[in-house]
């Protein structure tokens, strides 16, 4: 097992002398300010990964109206693969910062989100740009959602364990909401033309919906972050510190040797996996099933408030999980998930537009849900683990449930060119959180269980 003392920790500038979080008297005399500020930091990064890593999502409803010719299934695949990537990716984050520690690893991976940024400002401006550069693309936008598994174990480690969940819900649930802003400020800011027409910005788009031309910039959408993530990156590397917790690559796959592992992991792809993968493919949703009555509502005038509710539901659940425990928090939330999901198979194959407004507030509530359930799993792992372990089970879960927007952009593919809708979908979903509340009330949350957490 690798030595958390002080001795074990690097005399540079960049990793700190000495880290001791329970004890009351060293949080209070400057280790609460640098755990706060590096929450601060890190979850301003963090909340750009997600920006980047759901740019497709915001931009793939418009491609069709600007002259390209994809089908309803390319279309999913472009919001799909950036699940892939994210989710193979934070298989490798999961063991970075106890390789080589906060700062490194949160300054070097958000400025890699310069990568999808300028290829997506390029390649949005070209209507005969190949389908497979644009999948390639969509792949690299996959490197904001490999953040999370880095950043996340790095706040566990910061924290003592009576204030985890708080902290991970404020980063993650802060975080989360780079999905809704892409997705709100999309539509805007491609409206026109940024820093006066100039000409290294690119010229427009002609936009035809509904039968209606105008003048669009999709490159602005990943062109506004570009300045962010530089600004953000460079302050991670001149402000962070690395706490002296440390284990090399092989040390750590001792977490898997554990059941809790795998147990939290099925809870948190019910519970993230669901938000990310119904984030990423709520727009199109709207658009396959509502776009073809007339009057029909634009997706991304729409589909951001499912992240906003989401991502607020999980800050707020991250205070109630220290309270009442990750576990009976867990329990209600996905009770709640499973009996959303039922209502939205319920009006997902509208017959008019009449059943919009159901369709729009059960997966509000089905976001709801999975945001307070996405905080108080959170809180599990820590009251489970050792902190080193349980920023590795942290980092794991987080990867396989980072395959959610791959995964269900798949699954509603296929739905939609078997049946024509996405309602079997969302009856096997319905069945699997079923599964996991149970799972969930088996191992932590009933009267007498062995681990409560």
């Amino acid at each position: 097992m690798p030595s958390t003392a002080p001795s074990s920790a690097k005399p540079t500038g960049t990793w700190l002398a000495h880290w001791d979080p329970e004890n009351p008297t060293f949080w209070s005399h400057g280790g609460s300010a640098v755990a706060w500020r590096t929450l601060a930091i890190t979850t301003a990064n963090l909340t750009l990964a997600f920006a980047a890593w759901f740019l497709v999502s915001a931009l793939v409803v418009r491609l069709p109206q600007v002259g390209y010719r994809f089908s309803p299934s390319q279309l999913f695949w472009l919001t799909a693969m950036p699940g892939l990537a994210g989710g193979t990716l934070r298989l490798i984050h999961m063991f970075l910062t106890p390789m080589f520690g906060t700062r490194h690893v949160v300054a070097l991976s958000t400025l890699s989100l310069l990568l999808p940024l300028l290829g997506w400002f390029f390649a949005v401006q070209d209507p005969d740009t190949p389908y497979w550069v644009l999948l390639f693309l969509s792949f690299l936008a996959g490197l904001g959602g490999g953040n999370f598994s880095s950043f996340m174990p790095s706040t566990s480690l910061f924290f003592p364990k009576r204030l985890l969940g708080t902290a991970l819900a404020i980063q993650a649930g802060v975080g989360n909401l780079g999905v809704s802003i892409v997705q709100f400020v999309t539509p805007w800011v491609i409206g026109f033309a940024l820093l006066g027409g100039a000409t290294f910005m690119g010229g427009s788009q002609t936009l035809v919906r509904n039968g209606v031309e105008s003048q669009v910039y999709l490159q602005n959408a990943p062109a506004v972050f570009i300045p962010f993530v530089l600004v953000f990156g460079i302050t991670a590397w001149l402000i962070l510190k690395s706490v002296p917790v440390k284990a090399n690559f092989a040390e750590q796959f001792d977490i898997f040797k554990s059941r809790h592992t795998w147990s939290m992991t099925s809870l948190y792809i019910m519970t993230f996996g669901g938000f990310s993968g119904l984030a990423a493919t709520f727009p199109l949703l709207i658009k396959e099933g509502f776009g073809g009555f007339e009057g029909a509502p634009d997706p991304l005038k729409w589909a951001f408030w499912g992240p906003l509710v989401g991502s607020l539901a999980r800050v707020a659940a991250g205070p109630l999980s220290d309270r009442l425990g990750g576990a009976r928090v867990t329990h209600w939330a996905g009770i709640g998930m499973a009996a959303c999901t039922v209502l939205v198979a319920m009006n997902v194959s509208p017959a008019s537009l009449d059943e919009f407004p159901m369709f729009v507030a059960s997966m509000l509530a089905l976001f709801f849900f999975a945001g307070i359930g996405n905080a108080s799993t959170f809180k599990q792992m820590p009251m489970l683990f050792a902190p080193r372990q349980a920023a590795g089970v942290i980092g794991f879960t987080a990867a396989i449930a980072a395959y959610g927007p791959f995964l269900f952009g798949m699954l509603f593919a296929w739905s939609f060119g078997a049946f024509g809708s996405a309602m079997p979908v969302f009856y096997g979903l319905a069945v699997y959180f079923a599964f996991n509340v149970m799972l969930n009330w088996r191992m932590y949350a009933r009267r007498g269980a062995a681990h409560p957490c």
